[in-house]
């Protein structure tokens, strides 16, 4: 195995992504980075969120929704991609790390939740982004590197596409036909998942014609 060649193209990715951040934040705030916004709060709400699409209560029969999962997770990664750029503190070594986590063959539930819990806790009580323990809500949900990768271009797609559609002033629809957003771009990204090319760009045009329909 070309460990090297691995450790560049995982380096790319977290490039492609580290700028496609940069460029989303601009176009919310173009001085994001001074405007102090609460990332950590971000993530800790987002953790909350995707605990109920996973299912937590004893009390009720619950049945895991894991493509929206996923989403979750990737919008925690927006925040804490964010965070990791705005302090300077995203290296190269995160996308080596990222790409060499050892993911488990299946979801271990009580692992997946404590390592949720664990994702809240640091920026509850320490307002600031825990990489650990996003580490191990990956190997555990179980979600790779290239997934985190695929599903991160289609929601930062889908969040220009907001921006773009009145998110800041309030004329966006966030229900088309009758269903979240969200749940549009998983099926989006299911049927061209295959074919890599031009992807952000073919993601934005499917989501203007149901946007539209």
């Amino acid at each position: 195995m070309n460990h090297e060649h691995d450790d560049e193209r995982a380096i790319a990715m977290l490039s492609t992504m580290a700028k496609m951040q940069e460029e989303h934040n601009h176009q919310v705030h173009p001085q994001w980075r001074t405007q102090n916004y609460e990332y950590y709060r971000a993530v800790w709400v987002e953790c909350a969120e995707m605990l109920d699409h996973f299912g937590w209560k004893w009390w009720k029969k619950q049945v895991p929704d894991l493509p929206q999962v996923k989403l979750e997770l990737v919008d925690i990664w927006h925040f804490g991609l964010s965070e990791l750029i705005r302090a300077d503190t995203l290296t190269d070594e995160i996308g080596v790390t990222l790409s060499q986590v050892e993911i488990a063959d299946t979801a271990d539930a009580g692992a997946f939740r404590l390592a949720i819990e664990d994702l809240a806790a640091s920026p509850l009580s320490n307002h600031c982004f825990d990489m650990t323990a996003f580490i191990e809500a990956m190997r555990t949900l179980p979600m790779s590197y290239s997934e985190l990768f695929a599903m991160y271009i289609g929601k930062n797609v889908l969040n220009q596409f907001r921006q773009n559609n009145g998110y800041q002033t309030g004329e966006y629809r966030k229900l088309w036909q009758g269903r979240e957003d969200n749940e549009h771009l998983v099926e989006i990204l299911t049927a061209l998942q295959d074919d890599p090319v031009d992807l952000p760009g073919r993601i934005y045009a499917a989501l203007t014609e149901r946007y539209t329909a």
